[in-house]
């Protein structure tokens, strides 16, 4: 990925966002593209147009934070916009940005027992481009169709956009597949830029002209909280909130668990599936073959 590119395109797809009178111009002539002008953007950050333009060609080596905060807030940029913008600039102010080999993230056996001991909370171990590295019992159920269609550990943006099933698993498959490219896409500017992940995008845009189209609009995203919708086969819908920690002894790690309002029809169906769970666990550890309907 080129930085230089990666920057022109980030800023001018933010900047077509903003309109004049969102951040008080006054609207001049007649527009031939939506958003901001280029000159705009520089009046606003406080900065000559010819500097602005500068910049967002990818020219940033000596750029300032002040300047590069200025044009964040000119922008307005949230707070995984304007870190996003940072990495790019950190990135290219590297001498080339130089791809390694993809580190090896353990899951220690400490991280599993962790996630083992939440009996009635389905979790996951992701890292940041999506592979589920690790999972407890609840969490492996929760996630059949993905463990089912991929060797592990399974990639979740893979499974999103090159499995027929995906969108029967996740109901709101098109904000499943928005999360999944704008998490992509904040991975790929930070350290370190491994293949793995390169490999992945190129793969992913090379058989899915739903991926390409949200890569283009280089939207970011931090995954820290939210809602997620389940369909699984066996219980039904699930509409679960879940809560993203990162694993501080291994960067790029994060522990996602998932629970149910009380009392709703989704903590009936989470309490059924980890029964279902269970019960096969039991199953599987004594030997005898999986139940089925």
């Amino acid at each position: 990925m080129e930085t230089a590119k990666e920057i022109k395109d980030f800023l001018t797809t933010r900047r077509a966002k903003i309109t004049p009178d969102q951040v008080g111009l006054p609207v001049v002539g007649r527009r031939r593209v939506p958003g901001l002008r280029r000159e705009e953007v520089a009046l606003l950050a406080g900065v000559s147009a010819e500097y602005y333009v500068q910049i967002e060609r990818g020219q940033v080596a000596g750029v300032s934070e002040e300047v590069l905060h200025a044009i964040a807030g000119a922008l307005r940029l949230d707070e995984v916009e304007t870190a996003h913008l940072f990495d790019l600039a950190r990135a290219a102010g590297k001498a080339g940005r130089k791809q390694t080999r993809t580190p090896r993230r353990q899951v220690t056996q400490a991280l599993q027992a962790l996630i083992d001991a939440m009996v009635t909370a389905p979790a996951i171990v992701q890292n940041n481009y999506l592979d589920i590295v690790a999972a407890n019992h609840l969490g492996r159920a929760l996630y059949e169709a993905v463990y089912a269609h991929q060797p592990e550990p399974p990639n979740l943006a893979r499974f999103i956009f090159l499995n027929d099933r995906a969108e029967e698993t996740f109901p709101a498959w098109e904000k499943a597949a928005d999360d999944a490219v704008a998490l992509l896409r904040t991975a790929a500017a930070k350290p370190p830029y491994t293949k793995a992940i390169t490999n992945l995008v190129g793969e992913l845009a090379t058989r899915s002209t739903e991926f390409r189209t949200r890569w283009a609009a280089h939207d970011v995203r931090a995954h820290r909280s939210g809602t997620k919708e389940f369909r699984h086969p066996a219980v039904g819908d699930l509409t679960l909130r879940f809560e993203a920690l990162d694993v501080t002894g291994a960067p790029g790690l994060a522990v996602i668990g998932y629970t149910a309002e009380p009392d709703s029809p989704s903590q009936q169906a989470l309490t059924l599936l980890a029964s279902l769970a269970a019960t096969e666990r039991v199953e599987s550890a004594a030997g005898m073959p999986r139940t089925t309907e």
